[in-house]
């Protein structure tokens, strides 16, 4: 064979390619085109079944703070808005409100969890939430077209607030939520990302936990699903035993679970946001850890899911 003119091929070149490297390579290109086959005929009654159906995702952790889960996560809400899905994407951010905080000299205070949110911090808060983390939120869906839309839940009278304990100044609750605005924007072909800032009737404005804010929007809308992305796979009956992972529990038994004190301060937010959504209309909730790519797409459209699902 002329050295000069070698054949094109894939391997190495002091690799030697024969007939069984060919057909071990075959095989594998064929299992796996088989296997991804398998998977796209898998998603198609889900594809079906959520068509036109709201999704509320609660999106915020690791899965935020990561850079290459953050591109994920925003493939993965094009693809739901693409097969006729209507995702709703809320956000949180309390690591970059921290962040900035100290970056300007702010000491952070906490009572039971909950941060202590004076009027400075405040305007902090709502910098770093509306604009920046929903901005770069926007940026990274609309890297595959002009499909997303940010939002705060001041505008339009989407969440009325309410203190929640004047001891931690504006930290809100959710009084009510007017759908309207998110409507409109479903209406348009739009996805709709929110940040928890609301305002009460005197327009005076409050940090709402971002948790409780996918729930009650999800409610408030009829949402089919609420999705929380978090930092664990789940909730475990025991969380020291990996093997104790709950794939599926009705509300009654999680709330039971949870006047039982076997449920830890930093899930309470989110078990209890997910009992009130499904007690108010919502079909299931869905706990899912965010660290993994695509999980949200594990879980709605595949026959096994993956992490923990809240049922009424």
């Amino acid at each position: 064979m002329d050295d000069k003119n070698p054949p094109l091929r894939l391997v190495d070149a002091d690799e030697t390619l024969d007939d069984s490297d060919v057909d071990s390579r075959h095989s594998r290109s064929v299992g796996d085109h088989l296997h991804n086959a398998e998977l796209l005929v898998e998603i198609l009654p889900y594809i079906q079944r959520w068509r036109g159906k709201v999704i509320v995702i609660k999106y915020g952790g690791n899965a935020m703070a990561d850079g290459a889960l953050a591109e994920r996560f925003a493939e993965d809400v094009v693809l739901m808005h693409q097969v006729g899905m209507l995702p709703l994407v809320v956000h949180g951010g309390g690591p970059q409100i921290g962040d900035l905080m100290e970056r300007l000299g702010k000491e952070p205070e906490f009572r039971d969890g909950l941060r202590v949110t004076d009027a400075e911090t405040l305007d902090i808060a709502r910098m770093v939430l509306v604009g920046k983390v929903n901005r770069d939120i926007v940026g990274s869906i609309n890297v595959h077209g002009p499909l997303a839309v940010g939002v705060s839940g001041e505008d339009g009278g989407l969440i009325t607030a309410a203190a929640r304990n004047p001891e931690l100044g504006f930290v809100g609750d959710v009084a009510s939520v007017d759908p309207t605005l998110l409507t409109k924007l479903f209406s348009e072909g739009l996805i709709p990302v929110m940040s928890t800032i609301g305002a009460d009737a005197s327009g005076q404005a409050y940090n709402i936990n971002a948790d409780t804010v996918a729930g009650a929007v999800a409610e408030a809308i009829g949402a089919e699903k609420v999705v929380y992305l978090t930092d664990v796979e789940g909730l475990y009956e025991d969380f020291s035993d990996k093997d104790s992972l709950i794939r599926q529990i009705s509300a009654d038994e999680l709330q039971g679970k949870i006047d039982s004190g076997r449920v830890t301060d930093g899930m309470i937010p989110k078990i209890e946001a997910c009992i009130s959504a499904v007690n108010n209309g919502v079909a299931s909730a869905h706990l899912l850890d965010g660290r993994i790519p695509h999980v949200a797409l594990l879980e709605i459209f595949t026959d096994a899911g993956i992490g923990t699902m809240i049922s009424s």
